[in-house]
C-alpha cells in the first residue's frame, strides 16, 4: 500500500482539521480528527513534529514511528476523515508499544467525540424553530417574547 494517497499535503487541510475537528491528547501525542467536505473517499493523515521535539534526525524518526503506528489503523478510520497527529516533546524517549497504545487511545477518544458531535448536529438538531414558531410571523414572536409588548417598549420597561 502506498502511503502517498493517505497523506495530507495541503496546509489548508492541516489548519481545517486542527480548527474544525475534535481533539484528543495524551502525554506524547495530540490527535485532531475531522470530516472535511470534499475529502477523498479514504482517510488522510498528516504529522506535525516541531523543532521542540529535537533535531532533524529525531523529528524524522518520530514521523516514521508514528506513520508505522497509524498505517494498520487506516482501515478503522471513517471514510473521508482527516487526522493530524501532533508530536509533543519527549516523544522520542517513549517506548514504541507505549506510544502505540497512546495513539490508539487518542484515536478512539477522538472518534467517539466526532461521533457524538455528529449525533448532536443531526438533521433535527440544526432546526432553530419548531413548527409552531414557523407558522407565526417574526413580529408575533417578538411580541410574545417581550410579554405582549413591542420590542422597543419591552427594552425601555425592562431596564
Amino acid at each position: 500500500m502506498t502511503w502517498s494517497r493517505h497523506r495530507i499535503s495541503s496546509g489548508d487541510d492541516f489548519r481545517a482539521t486542527s480548527r474544525k475537528g475534535v481533539r484528543s491528547a495524551r502525554s506524547h501525542v495530540v490527535v485532531h480528527l475531522a470530516l472535511l467536505p470534499g475529502s477523498p473517499e479514504g482517510p488522510r493523515v498528516g504529522f506535525v513534529v516541531s523543532k521542540a521535539v529535537g533535531n532533524s534526525v529525531v523529528r524524522h524518526r518520530v514521523t516514521r514511528r508514528l506513520r508505522e503506528i497509524v498505517r494498520p489503523r487506516l482501515d478503522l478510520l471513517p471514510a473521508g476523515s482527516t487526522v493530524v497527529l501532533r508530536a509533543l516533546p519527549g516523544i522520542d524517549d517513549a517506548v514504541f508499544a507505549d506510544l502505540s497504545a497512546e495513539v490508539d487511545g487518542a484515536l478512539t477518544s477522538a472518534a467517539g467525540k466526532l461521533a457524538a458531535r455528529g449525533a448532536r448536529t443531526g438533521p433535527s438538531a440544526g432546526r432553530a424553530a419548531t413548527s409552531a414558531d414557523a407558522a407565526s410571523s417574526p413580529a408575533d414572536r417578538a411580541s410574545s417574547s417581550a410579554g405582549g409588548r413591542s420590542p422597543a417598549v419591552a427594552a425601555t420597561v425592562d431596564r
